[in-house]
């Protein structure tokens, strides 16, 4: 039993670090994997023995996000838009096939009516799961109304956290809101 929990603490990932500091900076600690590389941004004035644990703790809520990530897999996916399919469209929705892509940075999902597939983007895998069920119902909804107009938006709304989860996606600053959804 200590052997596996030995190997399983040295599979997790050890990013090596790079600290940029900067005056701009007062109070708060920034951390963004770029290339394999875990780059914290932090205050000029912040000492190494300050810095050290927040940077523990940062490395443990990524490696948390990247173990939920790993979780997700297309079959995940599937039984979830099938369940969602159920609660909110009456089982009605047919597709040809949901799955995860890494290909999509600049939105979080898509869906292509004419042959029914569904793409969400893997940046949605380490979001909060009503984050992910959002966007799964409005891809969904596209199988019905093609478009962002009035019967669109009822769809999607039935949702009961779809301001919630729209709130966070505009957060992070990644949801654009269109005239159409008001």
């Amino acid at each position: 039993m200590i052997q596996l929990a030995t190997e399983m603490k040295e599979s997790q990932p050890d990013w090596p670090v790079q600290v940029i500091r900067s005056a701009q900076r007062r109070k708060t600690v920034s951390a963004q994997l770029e290339n394999g590389v875990l780059i914290i941004r932090a205050p000029a004035s912040m000492r190494d023995e300050e810095l050290a644990p927040i940077i523990d703790g940062l490395k443990k809520r990524l490696r948390r996000r990247s173990a939920r990530s790993v979780s997700q897999t297309d079959e995940t996916l599937e039984k979830r838009a099938r369940e969602l399919n159920r609660q909110y469209f009456g089982g009605r929705l047919k597709w040809q096939s949901v799955r995860w892509v890494t290909n999509q940075n600049s939105r979080f999902g898509s869906c292509t009516p004419a042959d029914g597939t569904i793409r969400l983007s893997h940046r949605l895998a380490a979001m909060p799961a009503w984050v992910r069920d959002y966007v799964l119902i409005h891809e969904l909804a596209h199988l019905v109304e093609a478009n962002h107009g009035p019967k669109f938006w009822e769809l999607v709304n039935r949702f009961p956290l779809t301001e919630r989860a729209r709130g966070y996606l505009m957060a992070v600053g990644l949801e654009v809101i269109d005239d159409e959804s008001n």
